[in-house]
């Protein structure tokens, strides 16, 4: 209720800016929904939970306010003799093994300024990674996207599937040196849940008993083994066990550097303790970030790269070249006009991920001021139509993506060991495999907006009397504004003005945060192999819900 509190006042403070509250009518209502998400997390019945999903992406999808434009695949560049590092499906490297012959420095660049590197607090890709080779959870993913026991050896649970039972390998320390058992577990992850903590990923916490304030998790007294209490069974509990959310974090280094209004400001400069492969030895504001080996981790003896140094930048030109020049050997980053050179270079990587790329509307915005819910809805399904995607893909993303018509990626499993995207088991308003066709469809386009409203001329224009003009707010990155570009022409077929404005990427993730905008690029790369991680995301109460819907 605090946070819930705090994002209503915090939406009242931006009256007057680029996204101030449009009417209430235009909203949609959000208690079904949230519901509907809450059902689903209780029911034991896993072929009706599946249903009851769909029926969730429905309510999602049917809003207009979340466009898909493609499913992500993920491409970085590696020199030539680098192996032993790995990504998941979810979009985590891992660096730790990484193995460069005689070298024992690996130079890299995966993004610019991370925003929180509080693991608890951070809900970003980039961060996730220096989470995952920093800090460390119960469970990690192998080199094959496989579980795979990292701080317990193994765990057992009740016949019920309510209970689970985490043995901590012995002799765990944190970077100073004292140990670290299942008591800074069971902190960690009543800290994370807590409404204080206002975590953006708190509501991963809501399936063990007693969440928020009461969670159902205990560490025995000596602190060899963590239990844990669900309200239902819960089949992707090892994926939750490897996520950053649920790492640990040391009490004292915490308490003596958070604030009252900043839980995370203990880990805002280098020297703050960890428990991972690696320890943040020095940090130079938006320019670098040196992490150097953990004597103390557990695998110690098989980390083989004494040195990570950071480049942080989202320049793609600037970080191209200092890869070419030799001063990278990894980068996360490609300038657009690079990629159709690359593709035969063995250097560069193209692997798959679990995700979508998308556009995301603020429910919340002037845009739709004196609309009615479906007009609102209408006008949001209006732009997505008019969309290139597969000119997007040609032309700026260019590695093979394929084109997105719902939120949800294909190839994603429905916890019940079916595919959810199979036709076979669903089938989608529209009769495909989606909400949006493949294709533009500018006569359908044109349809909605009159619904809403909007006047055309006779040669298909918007008229001068019912205008649309909005901003659409992206980060720097040269791909991320090459899409916003394409859109900008799409959306001027038929009169739509478009501006684009692009901003640092710590900035941008707290503007579409505090919903700052009216329109917005946004991506989502799954945090495990189940459609509930990508719709409970979009509840009321969510850290992640950049939509605004339900506040």
């Amino acid at each position: 209720m605090k946070k819930l509190i705090a994002l209503m006042l915090a939406a009242l403070m931006v009256l007057g800016c680029v996204s101030a509250l449009a009417d209430a009518g235009s909203e949609p209502d959000w208690k079904e929904y949230d519901a509907l998400i809450a059902e689903i997390k209780m029911t034991t019945d896993f072929e009706k939970r599946a249903e009851l999903m769909h029926q969730a992406e429905d309510i999602l999808m049917d809003t207009g306010a979340i466009v898909p434009i493609y499913y992500y695949n993920d491409v970085y560049m590696a020199k030539d003799g680098l192996t032993g590092f790995y990504s998941n499906p979810y979009g985590t490297k891992f660096f730790m093994y990484s193995d460069f012959g005689d070298k024992t420095t690996l130079r890299l660049q995966l993004a610019s300024e991370p925003d929180k590197l509080d693991p608890a607090l951070n809900s970003s890709v980039d961060g996730a990674c220096l989470a995952a080779n920093s800090f460390g959870g119960l469970y990690t993913y192998d080199s094959e996207g496989n579980y795979a026991p990292n701080y317990a050896t193994g765990y057992t649970v009740s016949e019920d599937g309510l209970t689970y039972v985490f043995t901590i390998r012995e002799g765990l320390k944190w970077s100073d040196g004292t140990p670290l058992t299942a008591k800074d577990f069971e902190y960690s992850w009543k800290r994370a849940a807590a409404e204080e903590t206002a975590a953006d990923y708190s509501y991963m916490f809501d399936g063990i008993a007693g969440y928020p304030d009461n969670l159902q998790v205990a560490a025995s007294e000596d602190g060899t083994t963590l239990t844990v209490v669900l309200k239902a069974p819960c089949a992707y509990m090892l994926d939750l066990a490897a996520f950053p959310t649920f790492y640990p974090v040391q009490q004292a280094c915490v308490e003596a550097g958070a604030t009252a209004d900043n839980p995370g400001a203990w880990a805002l400069e280098a020297g703050f303790v960890s428990s991972g492969a690696y320890v943040l030895e020095s940090w130079e504001h938006d320019v670098s970030m040196v992490y150097v080996k953990n004597p103390y981790y557990w695998d110690a003896e098989n980390v083989k790269i004494e040195r990570l140094e950071f480049m942080l930048s989202d320049d793609d030109t600037a970080v191209f070249a200092a890869y070419e020049n030799g001063d990278l050997d990894f980068t996360d980053s490609v300038p657009t006009d690079r990629i159709a050179s690359l593709l035969d270079n063995p250097e560069f990587h193209i692997v798959d991920e679990l995700g979508t790329y998308y556009v995301i509307f603020n429910v919340k915005s002037d845009l739709f001021a004196g609309k009615t819910v479906e007009q609102a809805a209408n006008m949001r399904k209006a732009l997505g139509l008019l969309i290139d995607r597969q000119y997007i893909i040609d032309t700026v993303g260019q590695t093979g993506q394929k084109i997105a018509t719902s939120f949800l990626p294909a190839g994603m499993s429905d916890g019940a060991g079916k595919i959810f995207k199979d036709a076979a088991n669903w089938a989608y308003p529209n009769g495909e495999d989606g909400y949006f066709a493949e294709e533009p469809d500018v006569e359908k386009a044109i349809e909605l907006l009159k619904s809403a409203g909007y006047e055309f001329d006779a040669n298909g224009m918007l008229s001068a009397a019912t205008p649309i003009s909005f901003e659409y707010l992206t980060n720097t990155s040269s791909g991320h504004i090459a899409i916003a570009e394409c859109m900008k022409e799409d959306f001027a077929v038929i009169g739509i003005n478009m501006t684009v404005r692009n901003i640092d990427w710590g900035v941008f993730l707290n503007e579409r945060k505090e919903g700052n905008y009216d329109i917005a690029r946004n991506g989502w790369v799954a945090d495990f192999n189940d459609p509930i991680n990508m719709l409970e995301m979009w509840t009321t109460v969510s850290g992640n819900n950049d939509a605004q819907f339900g506040r």
